[in-house]
C-alpha cells in the first residue's frame, strides 16, 4: 500500500514536470511565447481624434482591424493637438521608451497653418525621423497638405517635404493622410478640418494597405 501510493506520487510528479516543461508559456521558456509588437501613432489633433471619441479615432480603428487580420499588435495613439514639428521633437524620448516597433508619423500640418519656417519644419522631421531609427523603429511618414493661405509657393514647398524625407531616409510614405476625406463636409467636424467618426474609417481604408506592407516585411 505505502509502495502504491509513493509510486503514484512519483509518476505525478513526472507527468507535471512533463507539462511545465514544454508549456509554451512558462516563465522558464519566454523565447516560445508570442512577442506582441508595438505600433506608435504619432502626430497631432487629426492623431489624437480631436472632436470623436476615443475609440473612433484612427489609432483605435488600426488596432481593432490588425486584432481582425490576426496581427499581434499593440497600438499606442501619441497624438497632442496643436502639436508641430517642433514640439514632436521634443516627444521622440517618450515615444522611444513604448518601444515601438512601427512609427506612423503625422506631423507638420500646424507648422503649415501657421506659416511657420518651412526648413525649419522639415529638419524637424528629419531629426526626427533618424532618432527613430537609429532606435531600429520603422517610419511611416504621413503626407500632408494645406490650403493656400499663404500663396501657392509656401503649399507647394510644404508638400513636397513629405516625398522628400521618405525618398532621402527610404521610409514608405502616406502620399496624403486625408485622402478622400479632406474637403468633404460630410467627412469632416464643422471645422471643416477634423474628420468625423465616419471619415477616419475612410482613413484607415485609405493607409491600411501601405500599413500592411510594412508589417508585413517586418
Amino acid at each position: 500500500m505505502l509502495y502504491s501510493s509513493r509510486y503514484r506520487f512519483i509518476r505525478l510528479i513526472l507527468v507535471l514536470g512533463f507539462l511545465f516543461a514544454f508549456n509554451p508559456f512558462s516563465t522558464l521558456r519566454p523565447s516560445l511565447a508570442t512577442k506582441e509588437r508595438v505600433i506608435v501613432a504619432f502626430g497631432n489633433s487629426l492623431t489624437a481624434g480631436l472632436g470623436v471619441p476615443s475609440d473612433q479615432s484612427y489609432p483605435a480603428l488600426l488596432a481593432k482591424k490588425l486584432g481582425e487580420e490576426g496581427f499581434s499588435y499593440k497600438v499606442i495613439n501619441a497624438g497632442v493637438s496643436g502639436e508641430t514639428t517642433a514640439g514632436g521633437l521634443r516627444r521622440v524620448s517618450w515615444v522611444l521608451k513604448n518601444q515601438p516597433d512601427v512609427v506612423i508619423l503625422e506631423l507638420g500640418a500646424n507648422d503649415g497653418l501657421r506659416g511657420l519656417n518651412l526648413k525649419e519644419m522639415e529638419k524637424n522631421l528629419a531629426r526626427i525621423i533618424q532618432q527613430l531609427q537609429e532606435n531600429k523603429v520603422e517610419v511611416i511618414l504621413a503626407g500632408m497638405k494645406i490650403p493656400p493661405n499663404y500663396g501657392t509657393r509656401y503649399t507647394s514647398a510644404f508638400e513636397a517635404i513629405y516625398p522628400k524625407l521618405a525618398t532621402r531616409f527610404k521610409i514608405s510614405l502616406i502620399p496624403f493622410f486625408l485622402e478622400g476625406v479632406a474637403t468633404k463636409p460630410d467627412l469632416n467636424q464643422a471645422d471643416g478640418i477634423h474628420p468625423t467618426a465616419q471619415g477616419y474609417e475612410v482613413i484607415l481604408k485609405e493607409i491600411w494597405p501601405i500599413i500592411l506592407k510594412v508589417i508585413e516585411e517586418k
